[in-house]
């Protein structure tokens, strides 16, 4: 029997994150269930804001969430499907088909989730990218490497961040990288779920947006310290700050941005996209399209644009979510400041940043074997100046590196 008429916001989480949508959800007066994997059912879930939380014994597939969420609507009125995490947008999309639930579907989500897709759907819609040919026709990945020039950067179609992520220097590496990918035990870990795509030097931003309606309502514009897959590979600190608004490159990456989510099709929700700025200062196009993903930023993202803008993310997501004919979203004001984030493993599994105390600092992160800390300031000098001292103190004061991770394999 239904406990309830009210409708329920139906949450997925391969990995732990999203409390701030749980809780926004519940404060907004929705019912919110919880799917996740039995490994995780100890994380410290925000239980007080959930009506169900359901654990997912063994290893998790599309199918063993699609027969968990049947469970749910059999008790509950679902009205909303909702992937926090990366991984799980696809297995989203394939339960609000069969429960014939609005948003996204198998199709779009795809796009937003495997990056071949996404290579594909840019070229069709003529996005600045990088050459790429998929990991399949030995014959067409012959003539890709005789028609572009190394390096090249071999990806997983399926993941998160720079991981996977391998830069290869002539043929004989790729295949030799072919090889070892096949004689991999999984389907899914196989050289056929991988691509290969021109390598382009040049200067990482991300974007990110607030998106219901098909209309952008936010967006912020973002630039790496250094290249992700960089400190993923080689160590380091992490920096990502707000670019300066009316710089040139700002409202490029916005424009570019807009093309970008129109031609993928979404038409609510939040995403993270990246782009490139070439190194080159011929290049006929100054920015491509590197990859986009329906969720919210990582690596503490939602707390550098907090900072600097007053809007999280996951809060204003919810509300999204939420919204409907006769109550609109509408977006809170927001602040014209600028926000800054220095991230970097650390030696010491508690780091103290006791002796960073400078005003400015709003979030310290608190995670083992891992130091940040995020800034806010109206001045952008000032926020540069700090993230420079902090990568140079960081990495005398806590910074370790750790060996980049394959695959999310043994995570899941």
């Amino acid at each position: 029997m239904t406990e309830s008429n009210e409708s329920t916001i139906l949450c997925l989480a391969s990995f732990f994150k999203g409390n701030d949508f749980i809780r926004e959800c519940k404060r907004q007066g929705a019912r919110v269930v919880l799917l996740t994997r039995e490994k995780l059912l100890a994380a410290d879930w925000a239980r007080e804001s959930l009506d169900d939380l359901i654990a997912i014994p063994g290893k998790t597939s599309v199918q063993s969430y699609l027969a968990a969420a049947i469970h749910v609507a059999r008790q509950r009125r679902v009205s909303r499907v909702v992937a926090l995490e990366e991984y799980d947008i696809v297995t989203a999309a394939h339960i609000r088909e069969h429960l014939c639930v609005p948003g996204m579907g198998t199709t779009t989500a795809r796009c937003f989730q495997d990056k071949l897709a996404m290579r594909a759907r840019a070229r069709d819609r003529g996005l600045p990218q990088a050459e790429f040919v998929p990991l399949l026709n030995y014959e067409a990945i012959d003539e890709f490497m005789k028609r572009t020039s190394p390096p090249w950067m071999l990806k997983p179609r399926l993941g998160a961040s720079a991981m996977g992520i391998r830069k290869l220097e002539e043929p004989e590496s790729v295949w030799r990288a072919i090889t070892e990918l096949d004689a991999r035990e999984a389907l899914t870990d196989t050289s056929v779920f991988h691509l290969l795509e021109q390598y382009i030097p040049g200067d990482v931003y991300h974007v990110d947006s607030l998106v219901e309606g098909g209309k952008i309502h936010f967006a912020s514009v973002e630039r790496y310290g250094v290249p992700p897959f960089d400190v993923t590979h080689f160590g380091g600190v992490t920096v990502s700050h707000t670019v300066k608004r009316g710089a040139i490159e700002r409202r490029e990456l916005l424009a570019l941005n807009r093309r970008l989510l129109k031609s993928f099709g979404i038409e609510r929700g939040v995403t993270h996209a990246e782009f490139i700025r070439r190194a080159e200062s011929h290049a006929k196009n100054q920015f491509y399209f590197l990859e986009v993903a329906a969720r919210v930023g990582g690596a503490h993202t939602t707390d550098t644009i907090a900072a600097a803008s007053g809007i999280n993310p996951w809060r204003e997501w919810a509300r999204i979510e939420l919204a409907t004919a006769e109550q609109p979203y509408v977006l809170p004001a927001v602040r014209q400041e600028y926000g800054g984030l220095a991230l970097s493993l650390a030696r010491q599994e508690h780091p103290s940043t006791a002796r960073y105390t400078d005003p400015e600092i709003v979030y310290r992160v608190c995670k083992p074997w891992h130091v940040g800390l995020v800034v806010r300031s109206p001045d952008y000098e000032r926020v540069m100046d700090l993230l420079a001292q902090y990568t140079h103190r960081f990495n005398e004061d806590f910074t370790a590196v750790a060996p980049p991770e394959e695959t999310p394999g043994q995570h899941l």
